[in-house]
Order: structure tokens, then C-alpha cells, then sequence
């Protein structure tokens, strides 16, 4: 028989089996939970009486995970980047909702979200997949705790693994110049736009979206007003830079330009082949037809064209590794450098290529002797 605790607090009973069940009436409807041990009920039904006095409803406590998140991605999308909108649908419906997502929300346990992460590793997934993930529930169920659909977050009491740190890979001078050589000598219509990432480390996206009316062929120098995304319908659109920082100017070298310039003559010549086809969107790196260029085409033909250099595969973002390393390397000083990759502070740059600076431990040692050795002086008797 269930053991009466007073109006509203609901009741305690154990089954026949063993287990035990606890009861709460809500809007006239009967809420239960059933759980090994007594001790379990009783925090359940702690948990629920809390949550009622927070003004949780019988229709909510219906709501699955699948959704809540549906509506979550909804309310949330128009504070997040267009790319990490695309991020977030995706790991939302390839990883969370085939396993969670007939799962009701109240009743989503830590242990529930734990087994998702470790399955993710057990099937060969990246670490960095698995960390996307966890950063997506926690902010969902964040939300979720927020509009009191739940009392408390269980994602915090997960353990995602935690990404192992990879080497950072960058080419340095001679392997720059036999990966430039040998696009100029495969006559490669990307050359100027791999000379152009290595000689000012802009990111993939930034000089895909560059403009011709973004050159200033007078002052030397360039504005990233824009970067290319990829939404997740697949369509192309332009944004703005990834930080508020990203908007820049960079100078350019004589070199650079005269390579850009011989790219924008070379340019007319695809405009020529192309015909009708063509769509002038004044891009300075367009397809063959003038439209956005595709990630994955460029890509692929960057790791062939390292495959014919000689040279180890890197990705195209280690092209912006090798223009920090390069500048650190040779002197430039750290702010000049922040800039030009488009960083809000000097600090990150220190924190993400500090160790590529060259010591100058010794020298320090030297200096600060000469400045404090004790020097021959008369003092007068």
C-alpha cells in the first residue's frame, strides 16, 4: 500500500517485484517513477515536488528530447553565425537524436548522455566531434533549465573526453618555396591564391570571399570585409569575418601584387572559355564559372599539389600556421603579426605561437650581466 505524506507531496510504495514506485498527482494527472531503491524515489519525487513549485505542467513533462531540441535550434539560431548554425543541426541530428532523442527530457539522466559520448568514441568518432557534441547538450539543457523544464543540468555531471592536443604542422621557407615553384610550374590557376594565404595567413574563408574591389592597388594593401560560408542547405552566402577584429587592412609586398596582378589577367581568360556561363560575382578566386568556389574542390587539388611537391600532407589552415611561423621566425613583432592574422589581442597569438618565437634567453643572461657588474669609478677621499 502506498504511504500517504500529506496533500500535494505525493506517495512512496514497493512493488511485488521488489522495486519500488513513487506517485505525484499533477493537474489531476498522475506522474509515477519506479527505481531499485526507495532512497532513489524519494529523490525523484524531492526533485518533482521542487519542480512543481517552479511552475512545471503535466504537457511538459510529455516533451522528448527530440523536441525540445527542434525548438531550441529555432529560438537559438538567430544569435548564432551561419556556419555554426549548420554545426549545430548537424551534430543535433547525425549524433544526439538517433540515441536520445525518443528519450522525455525530465527523464534524461547523466548516465543517458554519458553512454552517448563513450558510444561516439567506441565507433571510431574524433574527439573533437564527441567535444561539439557535449558543448551543444550542455547549452541546450542550459536553456532548458532556464525555462524550468528541468531543475538541474544532467550534462554536468558527465566526462567527455577530452580532445588530445595535435602538433601544430607548418612549412617552413625552403618547403614554401618548393610547394610555389612547383605550382608555377604546373601552370596552377590557384598559384596567386596559395601565395596569397602564406604571404598574409588569411583564413580559407576570408580569400574566398575577397573581391577585387577589396584591392588597393595604390596604397598596396587589401580590406577583409567578408568571409565565404557554406549553410546547411548547402547553399553559399557571405558573412562577415569571424571576429570583429577580422575586419582588417593588410599591406602587401611588390611580389604579392604582381602575382594578384597576373592573376586578374589570367582571369579574363577563364571569362573568355566560360562564355555565357560565366557569373560575374567580382570574386578574386572564383570557380571556373565565376561562382563561390567549393571547399572540398580546392581542397583536394591543395593535398595533390603537396603530393607532387614532395611534401608531407597538411591541411589548407596550416597554410595560415606557416605565415605566423615565417613572421615570428624572422622578427616581425608580435603585434604586427596579431593584425595581420586578424586576432582581438596580441595574447592569442602569444598563446597559440609563442613557442615559435626564437629565444633570446642567452642574450637577456648577457645584458642583464653588462647592466649590473660593478664598474671602476674614483670615489672621492
Amino acid at each position: 500500500m502506498a504511504k500517504k505524506r500529506g496533500n500535494n507531496e505525493g506517495s512512496i510504495y514497493r512493488r511485488k517485484n521488489g522495486s519500488w514506485r513513487a506517485m505525484v498527482t499533477l493537474q489531476g494527472r498522475r506522474l509515477t517513477h519506479t527505481a531499485r531503491t526507495k532512497s532513489q524515489c524519494q529523490e525523484w519525487l524531492r526533485q518533482t515536488l521542487e519542480e512543481v513549485e517552479n511552475g512545471l505542467t503535466y504537457d511538459s513533462t510529455l516533451v522528448t528530447l527530440a523536441c525540445f531540441m527542434d525548438d531550441w535550434l529555432v529560438s537559438v539560431e538567430p544569435s548564432l553565425r551561419s556556419n555554426t548554425s549548420t554545426q549545430y543541426r548537424q551534430i543535433v541530428r547525425m549524433h544526439i537524436l538517433p540515441l536520445l532523442g525518443e528519450c522525455r527530457l525530465r527523464e534524461l539522466k547523466p548516465e543517458h548522455i554519458q553512454q552517448l559520448y563513450n558510444c561516439m568514441v567506441r565507433r571510431g568518432l574524433g574527439l573533437r566531434t564527441v567535444q561539439l557534441t557535449h558543448a551543444v547538450i550542455h547549452r541546450a539543457l542550459g536553456h532548458a533549465v532556464r525555462l524550468g523544464l528541468i531543475s538541474r543540468n544532467p550534462d554536468d555531471a558527465t566526462t567527455p573526453p577530452r580532445p588530445k592536443h595535435k602538433e601544430m604542422r607548418f612549412l617552413d621557407e625552403n618547403q614554401v618555396q618548393r610547394f610555389l615553384i612547383t605550382a608555377k610550374a604546373q601552370n596552377d590557376r590557384l598559384n596567386a591564391l596559395y601565395y596569397l594565404a602564406i604571404a598574409t595567413g588569411m583564413r580559407q574563408g576570408e580569400i574566398l570571399g575577397l573581391k577585387w574591389a577589396d584591392l588597393d592597388w595604390e596604397q598596396n594593401a587589401l580590406q577583409v570585409q567578408r568571409q565565404l560560408t557554406k549553410k546547411w542547405d548547402g547553399r553559399f552566402e557571405f558573412t562577415a569575418p569571424k571576429t570583429k577584429s577580422g575586419k582588417r587592412r593588410i599591406d602587401l609586398g611588390d611580389a604579392t601584387l604582381n602575382t594578384l596582378r597576373e592573376h586578374h589577367q589570367e582571369q579574363f581568360n577563364m571569362m573568355a572559355v566560360a562564355g555565357k556561363q560565366w557569373q560575374e560575382q567580382d570574386l578574386v578566386f572564383p570557380s571556373t564559372i565565376g561562382t563561390p568556389m567549393n571547399r572540398s574542390n580546392l581542397n583536394k587539388r591543395f593535398k595533390q599539389l603537396l603530393k607532387d611537391a614532395g611534401l608531407s600532407e597538411i591541411r589548407f589552415h596550416d597554410l595560415r600556421h606557416t605565415a605566423a611561423s615565417l613572421m615570428l621566425n624572422n622578427g616581425i613583432p608580435v603585434i604586427v603579426v596579431s593584425r595581420r592574422l586578424g586576432h582581438a589581442q596580441p595574447s592569442i597569438t602569444l598563446d597559440v605561437y609563442g613557442h615559435l618565437i626564437p629565444g633570446k634567453q642567452q642574450e637577456a643572461a648577457s645584458l642583464m650581466d653588462q647592466l649590473m657588474t660593478p664598474i671602476q669609478i674614483e670615489i672621492p677621499k
